[in-house]
């Protein structure tokens, strides 16, 4: 079933390979390993993806992209699970970074992080300058809980796909061997 589902969402490799900004890259990203379904690949890219979510910036799906590259692991499940970060969930994850960031550093009365900003439409780059500003603010704390949460998401992602796919495959082989002997 994973391959199976994985398998009908992940694009074809030869569309991807027709689109002509990709040709720059030559046969880089389309090495087979990157587009192989198997359980090392598939965590591999939901932790790659899991941990380049927490890149700051619109860099997160280039890092993922480099990283798959690197480590030959499923580039399309990295792309797609960095998607986690997004403009409602990225405030929470840098909350939980910065406590964990604390909570590493020793900080025993954690002070509490600046107030958010507030977000105005009208003006976008203003509220994302006091976005970035609010971020900066942060300091210490959040530049260490921000690798530390991102590996700790990573690592989870990894065991969590390999052990729904270890589970999924005894099941598979314990249905088979049940009617292969009636």
């Amino acid at each position: 079933m994973p391959r199976k589902y994985f398998r009908k969402i992940m694009p074809n490799v030869d569309k991807v390979r027709e689109v002509k900004a990709l040709s720059m890259f030559g046969d880089t990203l389309f090495h087979p390993a990157l587009w192989h379904l198997n359980r090392r690949s598939a965590a591999g890219g939901v932790a790659v993806g899991l941990f380049c979510g927490l890149v700051p910036g619109p860099l997160q799906m280039l890092a993922a992209a480099i990283v798959c590259v690197f480590w030959r692991v499923n580039l399309p499940l990295a792309l797609v699970t960095t998607l986690y970060t997004n403009p409602i969930t990225i405030v929470p994850l840098y909350l939980v970074a910065y406590e964990l960031g604390g909570f590493a550093l020793g900080a025993r009365a954690l002070v509490t992080p600046p107030a958010l900003p507030e977000w105005e439409w009208t003006n976008l780059a203003g509220s994302m300058k006091a976005m970035g500003d609010w971020t900066m603010n942060l300091g210490a704390p959040l530049a260490l809980g921000l690798p530390l949460l991102a590996s700790l998401l990573a690592v989870s992602g990894y065991l969590t796909v390999r052990g729904i796919w270890s589970v999924y495959l005894r099941r598979a082989w314990h249905a088979r061997r049940k009617r292969l002997r009636a």
